[in-house]
């Protein structure tokens, strides 16, 4: 993924992998800010959704194609798109959406760290991982840092916010599900660009009549507004940190790259704190803390053999 004569010293090399997690943290953290934006400026969510999706879709397109490393089409790589779209982008996008105006965007953060713990939840479930004590205690700890959010009466600014986290909290399960899906050695051919690629393809293709059938559907006005503008934002956003996401693995491994939990929730709550002027109570600061510690708990410390990182960003 990354021309090794550009890496020309070893201090650059040490410092490339660490450099790409914080862009990558701040721009995916930036995300849950941007989120608010667009449904405040009159986005609707699946009519972002749909946008988003075509943004992000058309870009990493452009990238698969200038490689030329075409989509692969068959009957089973549009059945494996498909599915991740809905997981991945159409399902818990509009979720985001829909809780966006509700829930700050720091406490919007927050839930995505439950994603890892409860992938490693579901996977404990159906077998595909083995049950670690150290791991359970973590993923114990994303269901007190929930319960810190949602329980205490002086938690979150207004009591009405508490189902929209929850709503939030869904999504996070949507992308676990996708993490547990796309583990499966038979998508492997793909890669994960080109994965990325087809999910959001796929997903405008689905937004697109929902947001039609529900009224949702916008068009852009020219000159572009705040809402085009965030879109466009948005798509580039995860494009960007999603390529980057996978150049990490290929620089410094998984474990590694799995870091990236830590740096974007804390830039979604100071990006927060930023452009709205969130403040937070004392309970909301005790759930970064403990959804911190549930994630360090979850990820796993073994290394990966080496070279096996690099197979994705080779089929990407």
């Amino acid at each position: 993924m990354v021309d090794p004569g550009f890496m020309t010293t070893p201090g650059l090399t040490r410092l490339l992998p660490w450099a790409a997690l914080l862009l990558m943290g701040a721009t995916w953290g930036l995300s849950f800010s941007f989120a608010r934006i667009v449904v405040q400026a009159g986005g609707t969510p699946f009519g972002v959704t749909f946008w988003q999706s075509v943004v992000c879709g058309v870009i990493l397109l452009t990238w698969t194609m200038a490689r030329r490393r075409p989509l692969p089409m068959s009957r089973r790589h549009l059945g494996i798109y498909l599915i991740v779209a809905l997981l991945g982008a159409s399902v818990p996008n509009s979720l985001f959406y829909f809780a966006a105006p509700h829930v700050q965007a720091g406490v919007l953060s927050i839930t995505v760290t439950l994603i890892p713990i409860i992938t490693y939840a579901v996977a404990m479930m159906i077998g595909s991982e083995r049950i670690s004590a150290i791991r359970v205690t973590g993923v114990v700890c994303g269901a007190v840092a929930i319960g810190f959010l949602v329980m205490p009466e002086s938690s979150l600014p207004s009591r009405a916010a508490m189902p929209w986290v929850l709503l939030a909290c869904i999504s996070a399960v949507c992308y676990a599900l996708e993490n547990i899906y796309l583990a499966r050695p038979s998508l492997q051919d793909i890669g994960p660009v080109r994965t990325a690629c087809g999910m959001n393809l796929f997903a405008a293709m689905i937004m697109l009549p929902v947001a039609i059938l529900t009224d949702q559907m916008f068009l852009p006005t020219f000159p572009l507004g705040t809402v085009e503008w965030t879109i466009i934002g948005l798509g580039l956003i995860n494009a960007v940190a999603y390529t980057t996401f996978v150049m990490v693995i290929g620089l410094a491994g998984p474990v590694f790259a799995s870091q990236t939990g830590y740096v974007v929730t804390l830039a979604g709550v100071i990006w927060g704190i930023i452009l709205f002027g969130e403040t937070h109570s004392a309970w909301v600061w005790a759930s970064v803390a403990m959804m911190m510690l549930g994630l360090a708990l979850v990820t796993p410390r073994r290394r990966a053999v080496p070279g096996e990182d690099d197979k994705a960003g080779k089929a990407a």
